[in-house]
């Protein structure tokens, strides 16, 4: 008999997560632990509930200022070596207590140069937690596995620099590179030199694309700039028409994306407070997954949306009725689409995520 769904019953599934941001995801207690170490006083509160609860509303305040705001604060306190390997070994155990048993996870190593550490010392801080995180779990008895992303700043001028990192550390779990900020003003052909050199190097990258602009900007990340995976990419949904019907015509980008297979890395809660859906129930996921589309769920920041894989799941079941089914479909293609080697992807896909789903399906 199959286990009834539920957000406790899903925090025992296997999950696979491929887009979410380092500093996006930290403890409110860490936060304030690491701002009293570094003098740093701007917290707008030292009460972890407090502060908790003012990210999340800064968040979903609709003011872009805020919203930036709340990644000053966590940006700022992840100036020293100490500081990062606390987060990132943090984040493994936080990710693992949700079920998840592989993720991918980013940030932008030039965001934490203002201590004076250099781009090495900051990839190997994060790495060292991301380890030491691992070892915690599997000393805990569970299973989890991080690969990390490495992201360049769209509106600087680093990305080359960025990617020649991410590929040096490419044999120490770094798995593929990535471009984050602003797309407005600065699209992914600003960074062209960095994706060739990444093909050259036979490295992987996403691109973040689709989610505050619209097609232009995934085109030219898939056509220009060779995207294997969409950060986001909720806009495609523009080059889709359904008629009254409910008949569904695919635009041409629309249709090169379906036919290609290009992952979508959605962020339904994240969506929701940058505008690009009025409601979990009009999120394009719903027409998307229908579709075939290669869709899979994320948090993008668990802090500032107060989610959890478990807890994005659970909001597509009641939005959608997804049951363990869709779930496990979600969760094979994110691992599917994975920056890890192809047996690696196979062996967790049928030991680990498959029978996962069989126990809940019954």
């Amino acid at each position: 008999m199959s286990t009834p769904v539920n957000l406790n019953t899903i925090r025992q599934a296997p999950k696979v997560l491929l887009h979410d941001h380092l500093d996006g995801g930290l403890r409110p207690q860490t936060v304030i632990d690491l701002a009293q170490a570094a003098g740093y006083s701007e917290l707008p509160h030292e009460d972890a509930l407090a502060l908790g609860n003012w990210f999340r509303e800064a968040a979903d305040s609709g003011s872009l200022e805020r919203y930036l705001e709340t990644f000053a604060h966590t940006v700022a306190v992840m100036q020293t070596e100490e500081a990062l390997a606390r987060v990132a070994a943090e984040c493994v155990e936080d990710l693992a207590d949700d079920g998840v048993v592989y993720a991918e996870v980013r940030y932008a190593p030039e965001l934490f140069q203002d201590g004076g550490l250099t781009l090495d010392q900051v990839v190997q801080a994060v790495q060292d937690g991301f380890r030491e995180g691992e070892r915690r779990v599997a000393a805990a008895g569970k299973r989890i596995r991080i690969g990390t992303l490495l992201c360049a700043m769209r509106q600087n001028a680093r990305s080359l620099e960025i990617a020649e990192l991410a590929v040096r550390y490419r044999d120490a779990e770094v798995v593929g590179f990535d471009i984050a900020g602003p797309e407005a003003g600065f699209p992914p052909t600003r960074n062209l030199d960095a994706f060739e050199y990444l093909r050259q190097q036979n490295a992987h990258f996403t691109i973040h694309a689709g989610e505050a602009f619209g097609l232009p900007s995934i085109w030219e990340a898939i056509q220009h700039c060779g995207a294997e995976r969409l950060g986001h990419g909720v806009r495609i949904v523009d080059d889709i028409k359904v008629d009254e019907d409910g008949s569904v015509h695919l635009g041409r980008l629309a249709s090169y994306v379906r036919d290609r297979r290009i992952p979508l890395e959605m962020c339904p809660s994240s969506n929701l407070q940058t505008g690009a859906a009025r409601s979990m129930a009009e999120h394009p996921i719903g027409l998307l997954a229908k579709l075939r589309f290669r869709v899979t769920v994320n948090t993008d920041n668990r802090l500032m949306s107060h989610c959890s894989m478990s807890g994005e799941f659970a909001l597509l079941h009641e939005a959608f009725g997804y049951g363990w089914e869709d779930m496990q479909w979600f969760t094979v293609n994110a691992m599917k689409s994975s920056f890890i080697g192809f047996d690696e992807r196979l062996e967790l896909i049928n030991d680990v995520i498959k029978p996962g789903y069989a126990a809940l399906l019954g």
